[in-house]
């Protein structure tokens, strides 16, 4: 940002920040041991494609260095949520694998100069016992901070369970701070 921009107030739009998504491996026998918590095998990148003329062909080339021609062979499929905003699902069954495929997602759509339309990344909790509810892990990718997400019903959340989480991961992963920042995200193609 130079000088001029920040007389008018202007402000640059931040990229992803894709260091701290490697914390997430780490977290799982926490998440396991602590939580009873485990990876669903479903994961997404969230991102709001740039619509007009002349993105067709960066988005063709995009889909086609991820893979999405041939999601047997990827693992990956594109949903577009009732928002508009694209949800690329990964299919894998750890967060090792997920954690792989999601800085793969990003960094492609990046390099292509689309980074500032990414909005999260999103991992799924599979419950392992029949006490914990099971939810979601979301990265923010412009913090870099995560933060659970734990549905209790069709338009309704776990505070509850979402502030457990917290505490427990805290040790082992950057949880975002600023609880206005922990949105609500319904209807989770994953």
């Amino acid at each position: 940002m130079g000088l001029f921009d920040a007389m008018l107030g202007r402000s640059k739009q931040r990229g992803p920040n894709l260091d701290d998504l490697f914390a997430l491996p780490g977290a799982a026998v926490t998440l396991q041991l602590q939580a009873g918590l485990g990876p669903s095998g479903h994961a997404g990148v969230c991102w709001k494609p740039p619509s007009g003329s002349g993105t067709t062909d960066t988005l063709s080339q995009i889909e086609s260095l991820l893979g999405l021609d041939d999601p047997s062979k990827s693992g990956l499929r594109s949903v577009t949520d009732d928002l508009g905003f694209t949800w690329l699902v990964i299919e894998a069954p750890g967060f090792d694998d997920q954690v792989t495929k999601a800085h793969e997602i990003t960094s492609t759509i990046s390099d292509q100069g689309f980074g500032t339309q990414i909005l999260c990344c999103v991992f799924g909790l599979a419950t392992l016992d029949e006490h914990t509810p099971a939810g979601y892990l979301v990265y923010l990718s412009k913090q870099g901070s995560f933060y659970p997400f734990i549905p209790s019903g069709p338009e309704s959340r776990n505070n509850q369970e979402e502030l457990r989480l917290r505490s427990l991961l805290a040790p082992d992963l950057p949880i975002e701070p600023d609880l206005s920042k922990w949105m609500a995200i319904w209807g989770l193609p994953l």
